[in-house]
């Protein structure tokens, strides 16, 4: 899970409120000194050291946080399995020779297992949410661009966002307070509780008969109505869609060179993701961005006083061996995360709701700028 560790690597200030706390580091943010390697071992042969770290690494420095190490990432983050052919499959901390889930594998990984109290990760298209659901950690993909991403390798940045993982969700809060200043939040007002029951039939039986559970026990928390936002499927697989084309052209224009001079550097099926991207006609790319538009009017405004609950992943983690499921799984993933993408919305990725023998976890999605009171709500969930 680890591509350079330390003892630690980077000590935080001893002076920090949180000196004594420990943190693992997405190989996609600069660590002063550190190349960063993106999970390809071609990428980093390139790289040298890097002069500054990122601006969340600078600010967990400075609160007193060690970094311990840089984790291991699927190739570009373009994956959400876990895996890399250069580097291997970070463990699943809590379901042993099954996928860690990724791009942010060994962050989750690094948390799961107990070797950090956070780990920074990023979440473009799930890379939070999902690993984090696959090993029963907390985890929080940030409301678009209300972190700060200096530093930060990009991926597709009109999805990109900073994330970490905890064990605990009232340490997922502090640092969510460390990282989001006070005049950047929002108040979290919630006057109904949404289900979105398209998303339901996308996801395992036992995950969909939590998701409604835990939803009904929100609304009864807050003291609001549980409601149902029927969403016709053949218009979510649109936004899905226009989606996925934005994404890897992004990913296209800001990788593409690289890859077109070293052939074979990447797996074939991350390559591809890529590549879908170059072979985007402008004019589909420009359909893309109207449909991706409309999507984020229209969740922004559904979210403007509700809080939805829906699956953080279809399915629990797949087996390590197996790579037909592996593949099969990512549709669904995206079928449930892209919501949150298209709309720049927080979403938090809260364990230990469910009652099956594998992990999975439900998500907690607001409007933008509510992560902290959002991850408190979780908090309170969890609980309850």
């Amino acid at each position: 899970m680890w591509r350079v560790l330390g003892d630690p690597l980077v000590p935080g200030d001893p002076a920090g409120p949180l000196h004594g706390r420990t943190v693992a580091v997405k190989d996609l943010y600069a660590v002063a000194g550190q190349r960063v390697g993106a999970g390809v071992a071609a990428w980093l042969a390139e790289q040298q050291p890097v002069q500054r770290s990122a601006g969340v690494v600078e600010t967990l420095l400075a609160a007193g946080i060690d970094i311990t190490g840089i984790t291991r990432t699927d190739q570009f983050a373009f994956s959400m399995a876990g895996r890399n052919a250069d580097y291997g499959t970070p463990p699943n901390g809590a379901a042993p020779g099954r996928i860690p889930g990724g791009s942010s594998s060994g962050s989750a990984s690094a948390v799961a297992l107990g070797q950090v109290d956070v780990a920074l990760g990023t979440d473009t298209g799930g890379s939070v949410r999902v690993p984090a659901s696959y090993q029963a950690i907390f985890g929080i993909r940030t409301t678009h661009d209300l972190v700060d991403r200096s530093g930060l390798l990009d991926l597709a940045p009109s999805f990109d966002t900073v994330g970490w993982f905890t064990r605990e969700a009232a340490l997922l809060s502090t640092v969510g307070r460390l990282l989001i200043p006070e005049p950047r939040r929002r108040s979290l007002a919630v006057n109904r509780v949404l289900i979105i029951p398209e998303l339901q039939t996308s996801a395992e039986q036992d995950i969909a008969d939590t998701t409604t559970r835990v939803a009904d026990r929100t609304a009864e928390h807050l003291g609001v109505p549980l409601e149902e936002w029927d969403i016709d499927a053949g218009r979510l697989d649109g936004w899905l869609d226009a989606f996925r084309t934005i994404q890897a052209y992004e990913a296209w224009q800001i990788r593409g060179e690289w890859i077109m001079a070293h052939p074979g550097a990447l797996e074939s099926e991350i390559e591809a993701r890529f590549t879908a991207g170059r072979d985007g006609a402008a004019e589909q790319v420009e359909r893309a961005r109207g449909v991706a538009g409309e999507a984020r009017a229209t969740v922004q405004d559904l979210l403007s006083d509700a809080v939805l609950v829906q699956p953080a992943a279809a399915s629990v983690p797949p087996r390590a061996d197996d790579a037909d499921r592996i593949t099969g799984v990512r549709a669904g993933n995206l079928r449930q995360t892209c919501l949150a993408g298209l709309g720049g919305l927080p979403s938090v990725s809260v364990p230990g709701l469910g009652t099956g023998p594998l992990p999975y976890n439900i998500c907690f999605v607001g409007a933008p700028g509510t992560d902290v009171d959002l991850v408190e709500l979780a908090e309170r969930m969890t609980s309850a």
